[in-house]
């Protein structure tokens, strides 16, 4: 018996997003969207603020943070074909903001400026990185519309890499082997973790689940031998007192598991970890850290979660 299939169809973004700034930005600044553009690009994208005055009469659209490292970024929005105009309002925001990750949202974009994007990103060094971004929206029959992101240009990531650490070591090498392999075994084990962050060298990896004022990471320490899940929140002392005021429950939800409750003043940030004795540099056991890595996350994702959403 032969299943019907359903036809895939673009749907022009003026239909579900009318206003650029009251439709699409205030959209894109909601939890679970700002989440789809930060699976795409790789990066965590924190502690989100609309509509800023920037110098003159412009604002900027969307202005937030990278989890790991705090750099500002800013993020425009187009819902057309990019222009001269845009382009030249971006340059002015970022500098107004000292913004080291710089988004630019389009519906299409012209060859021009595209090439433009892709010269500041050879050429401006690895402390500035622009992304240039192309939104659809589809829809299968009479579904609802599905949103995709696809990006147009991006950072050289291993340059940016070469250039932050003078060579790609062979620590940095494993650290990447060692995400790349533990992405694969939790999608073939069926986690409902979300994956899509792209992996990169170095000693975490963060998924995202719920909010957007923290996240959980993954770490692995070769010096100490351990590796670790944490709920890492950067920049919200109001989210980690809700949690630390339900300790008590968590810890009991979250059981076996014992957790360690860290302020973090020198960097403004917060941490709930727990961890286990590990060597990744045995890549023979690489499994039984993933086994413990999938499992602990989704412990995790499951009761922080539901604690999140609890008044």
């Amino acid at each position: 018996m032969k299943r019907k299939l359903g036809n895939l169809k673009a749907v022009d973004l003026r239909v579900q997003w009318k206003h650029e700034a009251h439709d699409f930005t205030n959209w894109l600044a909601e939890d679970e969207n700002i989440e789809l553009l930060s699976d795409e690009l790789g990066i965590g994208i924190e502690n989100v603020r609309t509509e800023r005055r920037e110098s003159g009469r412009f604002n900027v659209d969307i202005v937030a943070e990278e989890s790991t490292s705090g750099k500002k970024i800013i993020i425009e929005n187009q819902l057309e074909i990019t222009d001269h105009k845009h382009l030249g309002q971006i340059l002015t925001y970022a500098s107004g903001h000292d913004a080291e990750i710089i988004i630019w949202i389009v519906n299409d974009y012209r060859e021009e400026h595209k090439q433009a994007i892709d010269w500041f990103n050879n050429h401006m060094g690895n402390k500035i990185n622009f992304f240039l971004i192309q939104v659809e929206l589809w829809q299968i029959g009479k579904s609802p519309f599905a949103p995709k992101f696809n990006i147009i240009s991006q950072p050289n990531e291993w340059a940016n890499v070469v250039k932050t650490d003078s060579e790609v070591t062979e620590l940095k090498l494993m650290q990447k082997e060692f995400w790349d392999k533990f992405k694969e075994y939790a999608i073939k084990h069926n986690t409902h973790l979300r994956l899509g962050r792209k992996t990169r060298p170095q000693h975490w990896f963060n998924i995202n689940y719920g909010t957007s004022k923290a996240h959980i990471s993954l770490t692995v320490n070769t010096k100490s031998k351990f590796i670790g899940c944490e709920i890492y929140i950067p920049n919200s002392k109001e989210l980690y007192s809700k949690y630390y005021s339900k300790r008590n429950k968590i810890t009991r939800d979250i059981k076996p598991l014992k957790l360690d409750w860290q302020d973090l003043p020198e960097k403004k940030a917060f941490r709930i970890q727990t961890v286990k004795s590990a060597d990744v540099m045995k890549e023979e056991n690489w499994n039984s850290y993933f086994h413990w890595l999938q499992n602990t996350a989704e412990k995790f994702s499951k009761v922080f979660k539901n604690h999140l959403s609890r008044e």
